[in-house]
């Protein structure tokens, strides 16, 4: 697949696609005789999973690592391990925040709530 073709499947733009490779997290980007980047399903896969990590969150320089750390094969799937654990550590803490925040905007809506039928 050209770049085009893998923007439009993953909803990245072209600009972030080349950004990606640049900084490492794409590294088996092959180039055809004419200089066109050309991708394979298992850069898809890579690109979704690079997403999913994005949307947890999770910082580029953390994702690097973890790119890193994929380059090496199974000799760092406890580094991986790790780090995904200390990812699943913060994720936590951050919906518990998160769930803090909620409950007190929930108890200004039934506040308000209160008021608005006191006013009836």
């Amino acid at each position: 697949m050209f770049i085009s073709e893998v923007a439009q499947k993953t909803n990245l733009s072209i600009h972030t696609l080349r950004y990606y490779e640049k900084e490492g997290l794409l590294r088996s980007i092959h180039r055809n005789p004419a200089g066109q980047r050309i991708y394979h399903a298992s850069d898809l896969e890579w690109l979704a999973w690079i997403q999913r990590l994005k949307s947890t969150g999770m910082p580029l320089a953390e994702i690097k690592v973890f790119a890193a750390l994929r380059q090496q094969g199974n000799c760092s799937l406890k580094d991986r391990q790790d780090l995904l654990a200390k990812h699943a550590v913060s994720l936590k803490r951050e919906i518990e925040r998160l769930n803090q925040e909620l409950a007190i905007v929930e108890y200004k809506v039934d506040a308000y709530e209160e008021k608005l039928l006191a006013l009836e």
